[in-house]
């Protein structure tokens, strides 16, 4: 798979449940919409993977050197708070309290592609990331980039 595709909207339900979108559903390989882990994102959204998607990641920074400090701080913020989830029998996910707090996560939310995950931001904050990145920024990021790459 080279990534996921699509921006899929959704809404949280009182119990902080949300229905996965038929459209990412249709992108999972066989097996993988059974079971994810949510995890925080780098900026204040969160990380879905399908536990696929998940496992290497985790082989690797549980592969880290614990001696080192740095390390330590790392995998304590990055996996503080990831938690395995599976949908109900209506395909539903339930969102962690903390995980919903932290990424400010109200009724409205939006999955967005993030290469082997999909990220879930709160509508109005996603929609304010990207009026605040002009046409230019973006071509000067994207040139920054991608522009060694061969």
């Amino acid at each position: 798979m080279t990534g996921f595709l699509g921006e899929f909207e959704a809404t949280v339900d009182a119990k902080g449940r949300f229905l996965l979108p038929a459209g990412f559903k249709k992108q999972l390989a066989e097996g993988d919409g059974e079971k994810f882990v949510i995890n925080r994102g780098f900026e204040k959204c969160l990380s879905l993977y399908p536990l696929s998607s998940w496992k290497p990641i985790a082989e690797k920074v549980n592969a880290l050197n614990d001696f080192d400090p740095k390390v330590r701080q790392f995998k304590r913020y990055f996996l503080n708070g990831a938690t395995m989830v599976e949908p109900d029998s209506a395909g539903r996910l339930l969102l962690p309290p903390t995980l919903k707090e932290y990424a400010g996560l109200q009724k409205d939310i939006v999955l967005v592609p993030a290469g082997n995950k999909m990220e879930i931001w709160d509508s109005a904050k996603y929609k304010e990331f990207f009026d605040s990145f002009s046409p230019e920024s973006f071509s000067d990021l994207a040139s920054m980039v991608m522009g060694s790459v061969s």
